[in-house]
């Protein structure tokens, strides 16, 4: 399995809107950073095709050191979780298919 960390940025810009006062990470951010460090762990003839499904369990603050779990991949999905320390915050798979 592999593991890649990221630190929410303190200063993300999507945090002013969402939520001013109480700041929550928008899942579609989320979903971005899954997206991009998946890219990195696939093979290089692999193409992400899109978000096959994806589950949010709890809400994610500025300055949040999240882990991202990619588990060893099919043909067809790659499986994720994030986790902030012990508790899953998302989960889900991503569609993919061989470059041709």
């Amino acid at each position: 399995m592999t593991e890649l960390t990221w630190t929410v940025p303190l200063a993300h810009p999507a945090f002013p809107g969402h939520f001013p006062g109480q700041p929550i990470l928008p899942g579609v951010v989320l979903l971005d950073q899954a997206i991009a460090l998946a890219a990195t762990v696939l093979a290089p003839d692999t193409t992400i095709l899109g978000l096959g499904n994806a589950k949010f369990f709890r809400p994610v603050r500025p300055g949040t050191r999240l882990v991202f779990r990619f588990p060893p991949t099919g043909a067809a999905a790659q499986a994720f979780e994030i986790l902030d320390g012990d508790q899953l915050v998302a989960s889900g798979s991503l569609s993919l298919s061989p470059r041709p």
